[in-house]
């Protein structure tokens, strides 16, 4: 009997597997890959994960592993800016570090934190009743478990058992990825892909070391089934349509497709069945968001389950998942497809393009769009109050340290630059701590374990009100 299954060992279900372990709660993954994918979709993390990576404790093992920061702009829609400047974070960069090697460090972040996986596992079915789960593996094999998380991706056998609807719009348009060996010398690749892409956004061939290169190219037609990687004739033959040359490719490292389907559940959760990550959201990886997304939903939806199976849970808590980021996703899939359209070269497209690229010489315009990319401008619906009030809180400089140094356990924190507020009753679920800053424009701040502000204000009653709203009963 677990107290959380979770299917589907990605960077999603290992960083959800990780915030349960926080709180001691007994976690399994399934994983069906027997190995980790050498598929490499996303190159990094956006400012709010690597954020969350650094209130977790793990920025420096990223950067340790090779993580670098990067200033660059071109993430909305390509459009190439500068680097936003007075971003609201400690973080203002782009966090450059391959798929691979961060699928690895949370796997082994949440092996540390004593979660169990079982790779080659793969869910098939499951039922559920009132007092939990019963899941069925592929060998026959049935678990139990209190709550079953679907982390499973895109085409999730979780939410297709579930039956929870899935809108939105199927694969138009697709195209082929890998990295291989080129013959071709260098300066004649970037020449000829530099002339391609006056014409072709989805186009391109970059150098990543050691010889070897990333190569993106749209797809002939939309397969009927995607899991099946393209051969390496297929590649040639469509780098020869766009650009006129195969550059001599060989020797793929791997070889992948992805399209443009954009889709969003409905819910998020049937009684005790959730759905997190691409599970619950698929778009085109336009900005670089995917990833980011999905850890970002383990990081709400960790420290709420740990709460429910606890039993310290408030009325409503568990549910508050879906309030606070199906909203999110959806405004996610707005800006992709807002960024889709801008990046078609038909005329209509083709003058917003241009009159966006105009704007986005504004520093305000480019900061908002930048902003909405990187997840910082998330501001979660906690009714009305100060201005900080459901926004997460960035890494401020306290006296005696920083501010996310403190909050590696995953516990709630108050911030009191008073000295005169109290926790009592609350302190197996909330740290307090007595410190002032001179970034902090407020007497106190509750955070939530996600970073999210709670309360502020000064008024101890208030405070207690709202220690009761997010952390249940005192004990």
């Amino acid at each position: 009997m677990f107290d959380v299954i979770v299917a589907g060992g990605g960077p999603t279900g290992m960083m959800l597997a990780s915030e349960l372990r926080l709180h001691d709660v007994p976690v399994l993954v399934l994983e069906k890959e027997t190995e980790p994918t050498k598929v490499i979709r996303a190159l990094g993390m956006h400012v709010r994960s690597a954020e969350i990576m650094d209130q977790r404790g793990l920025l420096e093992r990223f950067i340790e592993n090779g993580g670098k920061k990067h200033q660059i702009g071109g993430y909305f829609a390509g459009i190439n800016k500068p680097w936003p400047e007075r971003m609201d974070t400690a973080h203002s960069y782009v966090f450059g570090l391959a798929q691979s090697v961060i699928d690895r460090l949370l796997s082994e972040h949440a092996v540390e934190l004593g979660a169990e996986v079982r790779r080659g596992t793969e869910l098939v079915g499951f039922s559920q009743d009132k007092q939990g789960v019963t899941v069925e593996l592929t060998d026959g094999t049935q678990l139990r478990t209190r709550y079953l998380v679907g982390c499973d991706g895109g085409r999730s056998t979780v939410r297709k058992l579930l039956g929870v609807d899935f809108p939105g719009e199927p694969a138009s348009m697709e195209w082929l990825l890998g990295e291989m060996q080129l013959t071709a010398p260098q300066d004649e690749v970037a020449t000829m892909v530099a002339e391609v892409r006056k014409t072709q956004h989805w186009y391109g061939v970059w150098p990543i070391g050691d010889g070897s290169y990333r190569v993106i190219v749209p797809a002939e037609t939309v397969a009927e089934d995607r899991t099946v990687p393209p051969s390496l004739d297929e590649i040639k033959r469509q780098l020869n349509v766009f650009g006129g040359s195969d550059f001599g490719v060989h020797s793929p490292r791997w070889l992948s497709r992805f399209g443009d389907a954009t889709r969003l559940a409905d819910r998020y959760r049937v009684d005790r069945v959730l759905l997190a990550g691409d599970a619950a959201h698929v778009h085109p990886p336009i900005g670089g968001q995917g990833l980011n997304l999905g850890v970002q939903d383990a990081f709400n939806l960790g420290w709420k389950l740990a709460a429910q199976i606890r039993g310290w849970a408030p009325e409503g808590l568990l549910d508050s998942y879906y309030d606070e980021r199906h909203p999110v996703a959806a405004g996610v899939l707005d800006n992709v497809r807002a960024q889709a359209e801008l990046m078609s070269f038909k005329p209509g497209p083709q003058a917003l393009r241009r009159l966006m690229t105009e704007l986005m010489d504004f520093d305000e315009v480019n900061r908002l769009l930048i902003e909405r990319v990187t997840a910082i401008s998330v501001r979660y619906d906690f009714g009305d109050g100060h201005p900080l009030l459901g926004r997460r809180l960035k890494d401020i400089a306290l006296k005696r340290g920083r501010l996310y140094e403190l909050m590696h356990a995953g516990r709630g924190l108050l911030i009191d630059q008073t000295g005169r507020l109290s926790v009592t009753g609350w302190t197996d679920r909330v740290a307090h701590v007595v410190d002032v800053s001179e970034e902090l424009d407020a007497p106190a701040v509750l955070l939530r374990p996600d970073g999210h502000v709670a309360w502020a204000g000064e008024d101890q009653a208030d405070l207690v009100s709202h220690l009761s709203q997010w952390f249940g009963m005192a004990s």
